[in-house]
């Protein structure tokens, strides 16, 4: 028995021995509110009131989604040219692609149990790790302000057609009227305040889109560690030498009961 105890644990203390060390690095973001972007709370006093600037747990959960995607890593791989980094013996996209599902499996994007959300990387490289999980947030942040502005800009396009449409108006009906004519009057009075209207929800999806209202909001940026946090050495020696004593019982037990039955 102890003799398998030494011999188990000595082959796994050397195997993880010879493991690199892996360094975590963590950044924390909250949800900023689904309503940042909308008009309404940003150009009206009163219903800005009703809303908080911070958005719930649920907000999260398509972010979360998002970063299952390999999209998000296959842009941190270029970014950081990865395939270098994790010494990718193929080359092209085949590099490119292996790189970023290496990459995948030292990540980890999570909501937490406070609504929190996590992204946590592991790397070898201590400085390289904080530097990796805030591309991956702002990748994130990226995909997700583009896809909420995308209402707003398809709402502008439209405004600045009417408004296009409305000036052409103002302009056929002026050149094609007489001078003194007061029944134009109350016609160009309305087209124009219309126009007038346009213009002013123009100017504001206008600033909603050049803004860009963040989707997360950074509660702590990530930064290198100063210990290793991956392998945790003394703890799988102490459980590879447990589960090694228990089979040894198991083992005893078993030859000691053929030995009884033999006799």
């Amino acid at each position: 028995m102890l003799g398998i105890i030494v011999l188990t644990s000595v082959i796994v203390g050397v195997i993880i021995f010879l493991q690199p060390d892996q360094y975590l690095s963590v950044i924390t973001a909250v949800p900023a509110s689904s309503f940042s972007s909308d008009k309404s709370k940003i150009f009206s006093a009163n219903i800005q009131e009703l809303y908080s600037e911070l958005g719930t747990e649920d907000d999260l959960d398509m972010i979360v989604g998002t970063a299952k995607l390999d999209t998000v890593y296959l842009a941190v791989t270029d970014q950081f040219n990865l395939f270098d980094h994790y010494k990718i013996s193929e080359k092209g996209e085949a590099a490119r692609h292996k790189a970023a599902k290496l990459f995948m499996h030292h990540c980890r994007v999570m909501k937490s149990e406070y609504g929190e959300l996590k992204i946590k990387v592991w790397d070898t490289d201590k400085n390289l790790a904080p530097q990796l999980a805030n591309a991956i947030f702002n990748n994130l942040q990226s995909i997700h302000q583009e896809l909420q502005s995308i209402n707003s800009r398809s709402s502008l396009i439209g405004l600045q057609k009417a408004s296009t449409i409305i000036k052409f108006q103002i302009d056929s009906i002026t050149a094609n009227t007489k001078n003194g004519d007061e029944g134009i009057g109350p016609q160009i009075k309305g087209l124009t305040d219309q126009l007038q209207e346009y213009e002013k929800l123009i100017s504001q999806y206008q600033l909603i889109i050049d803004s860009k209202p963040p989707v997360l909001l950074v509660v702590e940026k990530a930064r290198a560690s100063a210990w290793p946090d991956k392998p945790k050495r003394v703890l799988i020696i102490i459980v590879t030498a447990v589960l090694s004593f228990l089979f040894a019982l198991l083992a005893a037990m078993v030859l000691e009961r053929r030995k009884i039955s033999k006799l």
